[in-house]
């Protein structure tokens, strides 16, 4: 049985870490040998799970990028301590937005499902969000 490797980067919430979480996540998941569609697909589900735009409603903040594997399954966990999200089951409905402005389309976590093989969502208003999205890779 092949251990879990891990890596934990904390980042400030600046939209300038989004590419760099993209990035972060794409070469730690290298070392499986997955196709060109599996690294896609997870740096899009990164980017879905941007705690940048959402944890802390522009306000300053820190998140938690967490990598690992373990066997064929990635795992990654985007972790902020902002604003919390009230309904989590309706926030996961396909085309739900809190955005007053619709300059979001309510697709995030349509998008996370979509790509990666298990999405959960742990959070509560004013205790921060935690996304846990997993993916076999080299089915």
């Amino acid at each position: 049985m092949k251990k879990r490797e891990v890596v934990t980067i904390k980042m400030d919430s600046v939209s300038e870490n989004e590419e760099f979480a993209r990035v972060a996540v794409a070469v730690f998941l290298s070392r499986m040998d997955p196709t060109l569609e599996e690294i896609e697909d997870v740096k899009t589900a990164v980017s879905e799970a941007n705690a940048v735009i959402h944890g802390y409603q522009g306000g300053e903040g820190t998140i938690t990028l967490e990598v690992s594997v373990e066997e064929d399954v990635l795992t990654v966990l985007v972790q902020d301590e902002g604003v919390g999200i009230r309904d989590v089951a309706k926030a996961m409905e396909p085309m739900y937005t809190t955005a007053p402005d619709g300059e979001r389309s309510g697709m995030g976590f349509s998008f996370m499902e979509a790509f990666m093989d298990q999405v959960e969502v742990v959070s509560a208003p004013g205790s921060g969000t935690t996304v846990t999205m997993r993916k076999k890779i080299g089915r």
